[in-house]
């Protein structure tokens, strides 16, 4: 028998792996809140990284 857990969006319930509802779309805190984290952080080295590009190109259209 597997574990299971109680979604608190629609109260079905679903296997305790699974990291979002398959009835409601749920998104339990875990796995998914880790890859949103490092998301942003990949977005803000980006916006690091091409941010002397932008400004010189703002200065060039002056």
């Amino acid at each position: 028998m597997s574990a299971k857990r109680e979604c608190p969006s629609c109260a079905s319930e679903i296997p305790a792996d699974m990291d979002r509802c398959f009835i409601c779309g749920y998104e339990f805190a875990g796995k998914a809140g880790r890859r949103n984290w490092r998301l942003w952080v990949a977005l803000l080295l980006l916006l690091i990284f091409l941010l002397p590009f932008i400004r010189m190109l703002v200065r060039a259209l002056r």
